[in-house]
């Protein structure tokens, strides 16, 4: 170790027996730790939430679609074996996507109805799997429908309504609207209001006739091994269709908005919560400017032994940097213990206060869930240490430029 680092180590052990200036030193490193600790717990826990919110999206939507540029597949049995046929394709169902207006006794509702062959659609969506009320089985003149549909329209298990569709019919009577009658035989909840609200199932074939589109579908959702490379197979499995005729969305452009919302959340909360470590970088500038003034006889003392300016200002800038590094190391620490405690200190402290922060009945995650990233913690440990860096270079400066005459002289 230099000579310099060990003067400013003693200076430090110094500092504890002086009552304020050890008092400033003890809340500069508490404001420090406060800060790391909190911005890593937040984006720990910001990682939990998006990767829930992530698990619960793609987990009801498929991992990617393909269709024709027209919106509809003629010979979608044939495209389904051959899609099949690729290894990264874990499952795929043939769907129906239009819109709809559903009457019930109670009101009406504009809807996206989506016909299926349930057997296939649970293999690539969870949404058959969320049944709150019913089954999942669907007749000729049975209806899925979500939960927050359901609430709106007032509608109930066994519940009569009718689905109207844009699709125009000739009788007897003129040019009308097709409509069906169904029997409500599900509901289901899955925790996403797009789905919950706006969202129907019926029979492939029913939606077929609904919207006169004989043996069409509008597409063939696909659900992969790997859900980071859906775009990759996506476009293997378009070309090994082997006509231009075909294209494939995958979900990072199906949902493109909801996930630059989600990062651009995550970076403005952190962005905010780091002025709490540049509050803290700002009191270690303070503390060390009055341990400067405080160590000015000490300063003349070193230069009349020989000390040179540049050797002086290393003492002070190492010893904010001491002091700095300790408060950051100690803040990762707490950021990673608390992080991965998150979930039982909230329902200690939910348990103690008599409420709950997030009510079942009011959000859908109700729990904190929490997700360490390696690079978040980096990334915190880096700003910070940079802002301890910039915060211990006046001070440090302004004792290599203390006046050794002047000093002496007061002395």
């Amino acid at each position: 170790m230099s000579i310099e680092f060990d003067i400013s180590n003693q200076y430090l052990r110094s500092n504890r027996k002086k009552g304020f200036i050890s008092f400033i030193s003890g809340v500069s490193m508490v404001g420090l730790i406060l800060g790391v600790m909190t911005l890593v717990t937040v984006l720990s826990v910001m990682n939990g939430f998006h990767q829930e919110l992530r698990d619960r999206v793609l987990s009801a939507i498929s991992h990617s679609t393909v269709s024709e540029y027209d919106g509809s597949l003629s010979n979608w049995k044939e495209l389904q074996v051959s899609i099949n046929q690729n290894t990264r394709v874990i499952a795929s169902s043939p769907y129906i996507e239009k819109y709809a207006l559903l009457n019930t006794s109670s009101g009406a509702q504009g809807i996206s109805v989506r016909g299926i062959i349930p057997k296939l659609e649970k293999q690539t969506s969870i949404l058959l799997d969320k049944i709150k009320f019913g089954d999942s089985q669907l007749t000729k003149s049975s209806i899925l429908i979500g939960s927050g549909l359901a609430t709106q329209l007032g509608a109930s298990l066994g519940n009569k309504v009718t689905l109207l569709t844009p699709e125009l019919s000739s009788s007897i009577i003129g040019i009308q609207p097709r409509f069906k009658r169904f029997t409500i035989s599900g509901i289901f909840d899955a925790g996403i209001n797009e789905y919950d609200n706006n969202l129907a199932f019926i029979q492939l074939n029913q939606a077929q006739k609904l919207y006169s589109m004989k043996n069409k579908v509008s597409g063939i959702r696909l659900k992969v091994d790997d859900l980071f490379q859906a775009k990759e197979i996506t476009h293997e499995v378009v070309n090994a269709l082997g006509d231009h005729q075909y294209y494939g969305i995958d979900w990072t452009r199906q949902k493109a908005n909801f996930i630059k919302a989600l990062n651009l959340e995550k970076q403005m909360i952190g962005i905010i919560l780091s002025l709490i470590i540049a509050v803290a970088a700002f009191n270690i500038v303070s503390m060390m400017v009055m341990v400067v003034t405080d160590k000015t006889a000490d300063i003349a003392i070193l230069r009349t032994l020989g000390m040179t300016p540049k050797r002086i200002v290393k003492i002070f800038f190492y010893q904010g940097l001491t002091i700095g590094v300790v408060g950051i190391i100690i803040g990762l620490i707490l950021g990673v213990l608390l992080s991965l405690n998150i979930e039982n200190i909230v329902s200690g402290i939910e348990s103690i206060l008599g409420f709950e922060f997030f009510p079942k009945d009011v959000f859908y995650i109700n729990r904190f869930p929490s997700e360490i990233h390696l690079n978040d913690i980096i990334k915190v440990a880096l700003g910070a240490f940079v802002l301890i860096i910039l915060a211990s270079i006046y001070p440090a400066k302004r004792a290599g430029k203390v006046v050794i005459a002047k000093v002496l002289n007061h002395e």
